[in-house]
């Protein structure tokens, strides 16, 4: 296995964060190990291009450090939905620049973190879904589920979406965006029980410290 998708019951849940700690975890085990985010909407103008948060802080977790347009090949400035943010400038996303980036980077690297856009049912383009890009990587997939509430409705939902779309759920992650939130061990537990993949840990809310002082709360034994 060389990489790993990671997806989210929602936008704003932590994808990148827990990406981030995948990395950490990875490396703490001694193996090369690469982030890439394969398109990214609200990207910011800078003197060397579009430059995305997400995929900046990918790529400060990585090792070896990718190239900026390997770990997004596709950029777009408008902070909405990428097939939408395409079109406005007169592009559509293909699977081949992502393909081709990701050959390199698995060149480079024992593992590559490959973190998705929004939830698993956003559309990359009229005819592409990531489920698409997923079966084209040939890639297990982590998701990422905000602790928050309506998060068991929208984890079972998620996961019944990747088996339905004929991807692999190689496991999931709790991640607690709400600190206040009622009962959160509570709905832990039932996504533990209704998941038919292996939960690798929990990440706790708003860290203050780097992904690699959490990389201990993630059991990527199985990786």
């Amino acid at each position: 296995m060389k990489g790993l998708f990671v997806t989210g019951t929602d936008t704003g849940i932590g994808k990148t964060w827990s990406s981030c700690v995948l990395l950490a975890a990875l490396r703490a085990r001694g193996l090369r190990a690469v982030g890439m985010k394969p398109v990214a909407s609200g990207c910011r103008e800078t003197s060397a291009g579009l430059r995305n948060e997400d995929a900046e802080a990918l790529i400060a977790a990585s090792d070896p450090v990718p190239a900026y347009a390997d770990c997004n090949p596709h950029a777009f400035a408008a902070p909405i939905a990428p097939h939408l943010a395409a079109a406005m400038n007169g592009a559509e996303i293909t699977l081949a620049p992502v393909s081709n980036a990701y050959a390199r980077l698995a060149m480079t690297a024992d593992r590559v973190v490959v973190e998705g856009v929004g939830g698993w049912a956003v559309p990359l383009s009229d005819a592409l879904m990531q489920a698409d890009l997923v079966r084209t990587l040939d890639l297990p997939v982590i998701l990422v589920v905000g602790v928050r509430l309506g998060c068991l409705n929208h984890a079972l939902l998620s996961a019944r979406a990747i088996a339905a779309d004929g991807c692999r759920l190689a496991g999931w992650i709790a991640n607690r965006i709400d600190a206040q939130m009622p009962f959160a061990s509570a709905n832990i537990d039932a996504l533990h029980a209704r998941i038919a993949a292996p939960l690798l840990g929990v990440l706790e809310h708003a860290p203050s410290g780097t992904s690699a002082e959490f990389a201990h709360a993630l059991d990527l034994r199985a990786f």
